[in-house]
């Protein structure tokens, strides 16, 4: 594997020839802290040595540059004292903020690395292997630089879901070797769930001979096999499907063997991983295999499955021991025991829980899964490590000790309990950091910019945010392609994230990650291709019209169809207008030079009218907002209800309140020029656009942010205005932008919008 991504990082590096002296921003993910560029090179060829200055050896990161230099100029550099000229030095650096952080310097003579732990070495010689120039003739050169740099934040991590949908080792070792070239250090591996038991346990062989099996009758499997009748992405994957006892099941599991060998490949790179064995909710695996895990019959509640049996002396017996065999086998000082999503009807109901909750004093349930979560606290502490649990443990009280894992994005208040309650905190919120929710065009923007501390967070306190890690849940995830259509590129917009801490430069870090995508193809990546801009997909003409937009990157192509079919690489070329003058349904997607296919944008095209603008008297600047103070599942629902207050807004924009809402706002809209008017609705969550008394863009619904577009050709004057939007109490996100005769998006300015008194 080692041998693959090192040929793997040639082959990208081979795509970009480099001179530090005409490229401002070098093509770096994560980009350093502190970098100054500098005329010429340093060269690399078979007379090159590397020394070690210092009292740390750095012997795993010298072994695994000099597998990188081999691949690509096919001959070993040595280990030597040398004091001469043409060497790479390591340099021990005891003074250097962290661990993790790194000084490189490379100039004529000699590439220096400054490290006082093998992980910032390690981070400098990614560094260098994403701007690394080799040559035909077998030497490579690195242009002359001075950088200084280490982490934001601690915990810089990638979640994986192994129990919905299966992937096999060698998957999970490509993605390591892609979460260490982008500088994450955590991998957290979901083992256990309701649909599969993924890691063995030797005291209790029926968790992977019976757990990790099951029929393709579960309704995330139904879905997937429908959703790939359109996209092979979702096909079940073969590999994991056998027959048992004369039925097809799927599923697998690691040997523990098998799991050593994972973590110590992670560890070479640098990345810890960190176990989670969900306890007491998402159990059905274990509970299938061992009944007595519960107290009557198992099953599912109205949202979430049958829960262990807190009150049972046996049930702690195999809650421990499982742990310990986890403790064991992990060198992570986290366990994970998740404690999410418990399903408490059961033990309400339950005569065994209500005397167990009598005789230690617990008023209620919640107190019941604290008292679980306590003991399991305890054993895991007994053993020297320390648990992370899900910000739902916050509910029934729990000590400083946990690490908090918050998710529930529409909690708001969650981090901020939990930091004054002392406990260190992990920010993984479901908007934007969710991966398996829609991978769509907002997607890397709204990773990159967000909050990582939350600003409500005490100056004191904001040290006890660790980081923050992107989860992938693989309900709907079935095979290897969709898991990295999901993460990428996404992902590395959370990789300088969480590296740099910094909100305010993503112009330039889209423009690296374009530079990037022929380097994710390099990796057999199949990452979500870049989006195709300067349309939108509501689209009207006045007597006819002509279609075309470029390609985002060179050597991509746009194909199309129009009868209705998915575009193929074998569909038409987009590359001259198509003339319309009919009601058209054009569907094209991105191609790239592998053959990989980008989002499909279904465009609709429909004749209309120029509308004539209105005459209005005494109109005001800004619109008229009706704020709706309840919750709704989509704006339909707003029209029967009376606002609680109405004001007047300058433009669309929606109040940060932590709670849901509706908002309608009213008035005209005044286009300075006549002609065909493209919209582009960001929201999260629901929301339709009217102009004219018609709808322009439809983005209804509870949904993360999505954005959606549509056309009104106008004359220029005033146009009756309306946008109903409705807020689930998690996102808050709502933009509206406007393009006109081809032009970039762009906010419609404040003095379009007018009002009647």
């Amino acid at each position: 594997m080692k041998k693959n991504i090192l040929i793997v990082l040639f082959i990208i590096a081979c795509m970009f020839k480099l001179q530090a002296s005409n490229n401002p921003q070098l093509p770096i993910i994560p980009y350093p802290s502190n970098i100054q560029t500098m005329d010429g090179n340093f060269i690399l060829n078979g007379e090159t040595s590397v020394s070690v200055v210092g009292s740390y050896k750095f012997e795993n990161e010298i072994s695994y540059l000099q597998s990188l230099v081999k691949s690509v100029i096919g001959k070993d550099i040595t280990i030597s004292n040398n004091r001469g000229n043409n060497k790479i030095e390591f340099k021990y650096n005891p003074a250097l903020v962290s661990d993790e952080a790194y000084m490189l310097e490379v100039n004529s003579a000699q590439i220096t690395i400054s490290a006082k732990a093998g992980q910032g070495a390690f981070y400098a010689i990614q560094t260098l292997s994403q701007i690394m120039n080799p040559d035909p003739q077998g030497f490579m050169s690195f242009p002359n630089l001075k950088i200084e740099d280490s982490p934001a934040f601690k915990w810089r991590g990638m979640h994986l879901d192994i129990s919905r949908h299966f992937f096999n080792m060698e998957y999970i070792k490509k993605h390591i070797d892609r979460l260490s070239f982008y500088k994450f250090n955590k991998l957290h591996l979901h083992l256990t769930d309701d649909q599969g038991w993924r890691i063995e346990i030797k005291q209790y062989p029926k968790l992977t001979t019976e757990g990790a099996w099951r029929t393709l009758k579960n309704k995330h499997d139904s879905i997937c096999i429908e959703r790939s009748k359109e996209n092979p992405n979702f096909e079940i994957d073969s590999r994991f499907i056998h027959e048992k006892d004369g039925v097809k099941v799927y599923g697998g599991f690691y040997t523990q063997e098998q799991m050593k060998e994972l973590i110590a490949y992670a560890r070479e790179r640098h990345v810890e991983i960190i176990p989670e064995v969900d306890m007491p909710g998402h159990m059905m695996a274990a509970i299938k295999s061992y009944p007595f895990l519960v107290d009557g019959d198992a099953g599912w509640g109205e949202l979430f499955s049958t829960p262990i049996c807190p009150c049972k002396e046996d049930v702690y017996t195999f809650t421990k021991n499982v742990l310990a065999e986890i403790i064991d086998l992990f060198p992570s000082k986290y366990i994970h025991i998740g404690a999410d999503e418990v399903d408490k009807e059961t033990w309400e109901k339950s005569e065994l829980c209500k005397e167990f909750m009598q005789k230690h004093n617990l008023e209620d349930v919640s107190k019941l899964q604290s008292y679980f979560v306590h003991e399991m606290q305890s054993f895991v502490e007994s053993k020297g490590k320390k648990i992370i649990a899900w910000d739902e443990i916050l509910q029934g009280g729990t000590n400083p000790d946990v690490t908090v894992m918050y998710w529930r994005g529409w909690v708001k208040g969650a981090p901020l309990e939990a930091v004054n309650n002392g406990n260190e905190v992990i920010m993984t919120p479901t908007n934007p950091l969710y991966f398996d929710y829609a991978n769509n065009n907002t997607s890397v923007y709204n990773v990159y910019t967000m909050n990582v501390i939350y600003p409500e967070i005490p100056e004191d306190k904001r040290s006890l945010i660790q980081g923050a890690q992107a989860n992938l849940w693989a309900e709907y995830i079935p095979t290897e392609q969709q898991a990295d259509f999901q993460m990428y590129p996404r992902m590395l917009a959370l990789a300088e994230r969480v590296w740099t801490d910094d909100t305010k430069h993503f112009d330039a870090f889209y423009t690296r990650l374009l530079k990037h995508f022929p380097k994710l193809d390099a990796m057999g990546v199949h990452y979500r291709l870049p989006d195709i801009e300067g349309f939108a997909l509501e689209n009207v003409y006045v007597g006819s019209t002509r279609f075309l937009v470029q390609s985002p990157l060179p050597g991509m192509k746009i194909h199309y169809t129009l009868d209705g079919s998915t575009p193929q690489h074998t569909s038409p070329i987009l590359e001259s207008p198509v003339s319309i003058s009919t009601p058209t349904a054009l569907r094209m997607a991105l191609f790239s030079p592998g053959g990989a296919r980008g989002e499909i944008y279904n465009l609709n095209f429909k004749p209309s009218d120029m509308k004539v603008s209105v005459s209005a008297n005494d109109t005001q600047s800004g619109l008229l907002c009706g704020f709706f103070d309840k919750k709704f599942k989509n704006t339909k629902e707003i029209a029967s209800e009376v606002a609680d207050e109405t004001f007047v807004v300058a433009n669309i924009k929606a109040p940060k309140e932590t709670k849901s809402f509706g908002l309608v706002f009213n008035g005209y809209i005044d286009v300075p020029e006549t002609g065909i008017y493209s919209f582009f609705f960001t929201c999260d969550d629901g929301g339709v656009l009217y102009i004219d008394n018609e709808m322009v863009i439809d983005n209804d619904g509870l949904h993360s942010a999505i954005l959606k577009s549509g056309q009104a050709a106008m004359q220029k004057g005033l146009h009756p205005f309306k946008l109903d939007f409705v807020e689930g109490g998690g996102g808050y996100t709502l933009r509206l932008q406007y393009s006109f005769n081809g032009s970039a998006p762009r906010d419609i300015p404040d003095n379009w919008f007018r009002y009647a008194k």
